[in-house]
């Protein structure tokens, strides 16, 4: 994809990470690092991370008319406290198919590297389905496990309509009011312990494919997605979509935040998911968007560091590009100011579908993150 699409999942979770959506799939988006306009598809999903007994899915209702919206989310407030700061260490999920590799695989010469450098790190928890009856649920596991942990969960939600503009990781929600109520549904399982939100990769970087309309509709949605989910937990730090370094220009990025509410209804943005943009890239361009955003000084920045160590590739390579390395570890202790956290939002080894199937794990690739080789 260009310089115009990040890179998330395709087929219902954004890639590499873990994903309790319930629905067998296990995908991995493709990531932008090219420069040129040529929007690609992004890859595939995740399979489920929870027992299928605890991620039993209920069937998807027909999403009700734009004007049925189930409740209103409470009203944006400038005022807005800002939760207090992320101490506890980050929530590892006990299931993912790298562990399920390690496990089975305890002989290979490959193993003790990939588990220490790759399984043994927390990654992000992905929510693709559109679950009506079953995310509460879902979402409470996660938050509970965590909770008892002592730890603190990244989830994505991943669920809005006309999700990758039709592209490889098409679905979501049937519509804006459907994807409200599931919302709701989905932050009710939030508990009242410290969680990071990830909010819909892509869903703002890539808007371009919608009509003005359909495009403030989405926005207005998503605004109403952070005030929900803090009303329901206000521990809860929501970040907004930022695109990457690599793609929108701050001041177009932060335009397109400010129409989202980011700064009134989130805690800052997210950059780099699924790509390989370098740290200190990023760092400089979730800044510059943050200062155009021009919200309050508490608004910080997350950044996906888990392949981007040895930064972007050549223009053009995206799928499983050789000599790309795991980035920082994940930590909400990164030394600098307006820098909330690096995160694991795509699990380093799931492939984007060159080097394996799109979203399964593939050793050797992992292997090679691992090495930086």
């Amino acid at each position: 994809m260009a310089a115009l699409a990040t890179a998330v999942v395709a087929a219902g979770a954004a890639t590499g990470v873990i994903a309790a959506a319930g629905d067998g799939e296990r995908t991995t988006a493709r990531p932008d690092t090219s420069a040129s306009a040529v929007l690609e598809p992004l890859p595939a999903v995740p399979t489920p991370s929870v027992p299928p007994s605890a991620a039993a899915t209920a069937e998807p209702s027909p999403g009700p008319s734009r004007t049925a919206r189930r409740s209103p989310a409470p009203a944006a407030s400038p005022e807005r406290p800002e939760p207090p700061a992320v101490t506890a260490g980050l929530y590892r999920h006990p299931q993912s198919q790298v562990l399920d590799w390690v496990g089975a695989h305890r002989g290979d010469p490959r193993r003790p590297l990939i588990e220490s450098r790759i399984a043994a790190q927390p990654a992000a928890v992905w929510f693709p389905a559109y679950n009506p009856g079953a995310v509460t649920g879902q979402v409470r596991r996660v938050t509970a496990a965590a909770a008892a942990a002592g730890r603190t969960p990244v989830l994505v939600p991943y669920a809005i309509p006309d999700r990758d503009c039709g592209g490889a990781s098409e679905g979501g929600a049937p519509g804006l009011d459907s994807y409200d109520a599931w919302m709701e549904d989905f932050a009710a399982g939030l508990g009242s312990g410290p969680v990071i939100v990830v909010l819909e990769p892509d869903a703002i970087a890539l808007s371009d494919c919608l009509t003005a309309g359909e495009r403030s509709d989405r926005f207005a949605s998503l605004a109403r997605a952070g005030r929900t989910l803090h009303a329901a937990n206000p521990r809860a730090r929501v970040y907004f979509d930022g695109g990457h370094s690599g793609w929108h220009s701050a001041a177009k990025q932060a335009a397109a935040l400010r129409g989202a509410g980011a700064a009134t209804s989130g805690d800052g943005i997210f950059t780099n998911v699924s790509n390989f943009h370098s740290t200190a890239d990023e760092t400089a361009y979730a800044r510059r968007v943050l200062a155009a955003l021009g919200g309050p000084p508490r608004l910080g920045a997350v950044i996906d560091t888990s392949r981007n160590g040895n930064g972007a590739p050549e223009a053009g390579e995206w799928c499983d590009p050789a000599g790309r390395a795991l980035g920082r570890t994940p930590t909400t202790d990164t030394g600098l100011s307006g820098i909330d956290a690096y995160l694991w939002v795509k699990l380093p080894g799931e492939s984007d579908g060159c080097k394996g199937s799109a979203g399964s794990f593939t050793p050797d690739y992992a292997y090679e993150l691992a090495t930086g080789r």
